[in-house]
């Protein structure tokens, strides 16, 4: 059933939860089926895909770990199954580690965190290209990579092994879309700054948005869906000449 008066396909790595399940809700609202991958909250998973579906649209939720090859296969294979088509990938899956100074982060922490933030995105576009590109008879796509104003900032102090992942998203994001430029194939970066999801209090300091918002120019955090309606942006046929390019929603900063 891979015909063109089917719905879009869209798939957020890291779907279950902020940025990604806000996401996902409001790709739902503009008529995408959806697919997530989530990693261990399966009951925030479910319940963005019954959203999804309360929304008129296809869902589904799979768990994978966007850093294993095995499991990122099995993924894409699910969405051929379920879906017949993909659009649209947000390569949103990420993970932070407790706040720390350089001298103190550890080995496996620093591999776990390129693996996820850096390899996982690479390998679900390679898997996106396979199916998207001209070149192996697809109908094109976008590929959206969410870093983060780290990348810019460095998070000295807090982040910086993060911040450097981010840094090596945001180039592979530049070599990929002059590789697939010709090939139907957009992709973009957006630099999600200070957002109010559970992220920060699973490192540790729920408050951290509050904490920082008065060095931000705008005065606040910004807001899961903020985020998600530049994502969505990128994603239209509103962004179609728009490759290669980073947007910080960022409130300034």
């Amino acid at each position: 059933m891979n015909t063109d008066t089917q719905a879009p396909a869209i798939l957020i790595t890291g779907g279950s939860r902020g940025v990604g399940a806000a996401t996902a809700r409001l790709a739902a609202a503009r008529g995408y089926d959806v697919a997530i991958s989530f990693v261990s909250n399966e009951a925030a998973a479910l319940a963005v895909v019954a959203d999804v579906r309360a929304a008129g649209r296809r869902a589904l939720a799979v768990r994978a770990d966007s850093a294993d090859p095995a499991q990122v296969a099995n993924l894409f294979d699910a969405i051929d199954r379920e879906f017949g088509r993909l659009d649209v990938l947000v390569n949103n899956a990420a993970m932070l580690a407790r706040q720390s100074r350089l001298e103190d982060l550890g080995f496996e922490r620093m591999t776990r965190i390129f693996a996820v933030n850096a390899i996982g995105p690479i390998l679900c576009a390679q898997q996106a290209a396979k199916r998207m590109s001209y070149r192996h008879n697809g109908r094109g796509g976008v590929v959206i990579n969410v870093s983060s104003a780290s990348a810019r900032l460095g998070s000295p102090n807090e982040y910086v092994d993060y911040a450097a992942s981010k840094g090596a998203l945001e180039t592979f994001t530049i070599g990929f879309a002059k590789e697939v430029a010709r090939e139907g194939i957009r992709v973009n970066c957006i630099r999600p700054g200070h957002i109010y999801t559970e992220m920060h209090a699973s490192c540790g300091e729920p408050g951290r948005v509050d904490r920082v918002k008065d060095s931000i120019p705008m005065g606040r955090g910004g807001q899961p869906e903020e985020v998600a309606n530049a994502i969505l942006w990128l994603a239209s046929s509103e962004a179609s000449f728009v490759t290669g390019t980073f947007l910080d929603v960022t409130g300034g900063k």
